[in-house]
């Protein structure tokens, strides 16, 4: 896959799933954005193809200026993976308004602001991916974080929409449904399902584990390898589509 010339953007493109999919798009030719909000993580990993700039996906005029600054310095964006996104999970009961908008800003209005800024250049040019990082979550309830499952579907929604929108283009909208994938907030959550249910760090990560049909945590890079078939020769026509990367069937 030869992607020289071409401008991706990743959105928490720091660690985990976006940096995966970050170095594939790097390691292809694309010039690549990396947002996140820690420059200082940022800069950790950027390199050759890959520049980190600090951006908020909750804050629309931050989205606005950043994407628009990476657009005058390196092209349109051709490629647009909204990846940023935060795990949270609460009984409803206990979920406070706060935490509940939080989530929704950073998983679904973060996702809405970043394409819908992407889209901007991407309709003047000739051939365009957009891909969404929902979550097994986002096909079926996730016990203990209606918030973070409502959010997820939202995104599905969203990409589904914009697929219908721009059917016979040369732009296509495709979400990946992973399941619990081996990166920082997989180490984050442990902590949290080891205090909320009493149980030790070890039982806790099993917990996640166990609730891949496969009995193991993901590698983002087999998150980025369904991203780059979705993006290479021969995904034309793939739109509209939910691809899960859980182990099994959901």
């Amino acid at each position: 896959m030869n992607l020289n010339g071409k401008h991706a953007l990743v959105t928490g493109g720091g660690t985990g799933i976006g940096l995966a999919i970050a170095q594939m798009l790097a390691d292809q030719g694309a010039q690549v954005t990396i947002t996140g909000r820690r420059q200082e993580v940022l800069d950790e990993v950027a390199g050759a193809n890959m520049t980190g700039m600090a951006m908020d996906v909750r804050d629309e005029a931050d989205v606005v200026g950043t994407i628009e600054a990476a657009v005058a310095a390196r092209g349109p964006v051709q490629i647009c993976v909204a990846n940023a996104g935060i795990a949270e999970g609460r009984a409803l009961h206990k979920t406070s308004l706060e935490m509940w908008r939080n989530i929704m800003a950073t998983n679904l209005d973060g996702a809405f602001l970043t394409i819908r800024e992407s889209l901007k250049g991407m309709l003047g040019t000739d051939w365009g991916r957009v891909i969404t990082i929902s979550s097994i979550a986002g096909l079926r309830g996730l016990k203990g974080a209606a918030g973070y499952t409502a959010s997820k579907h939202g995104v599905i929604g969203l990409t589904r929409a914009l697929s219908e929108d721009y059917i016979g283009t040369p732009y296509t909208f495709n979400a990946i449904c992973p399941g619990y994938v081996d990166t920082p907030i997989v180490t984050r959550n442990t902590d949290s399902i080891a205090q909320r249910a009493g149980i030790s760090a070890e039982q806790a990560r099993k917990v996640m584990t166990d609730a891949n049909r496969h009995k193991r945590l993901i590698a983002p890079e087999e998150v980025s390898a369904a991203a780059q078939w979705l993006i290479g020769p021969g995904s034309q026509s793939v739109n509209g589509q939910c691809i899960e990367i859980a182990g099994g069937q959901s």
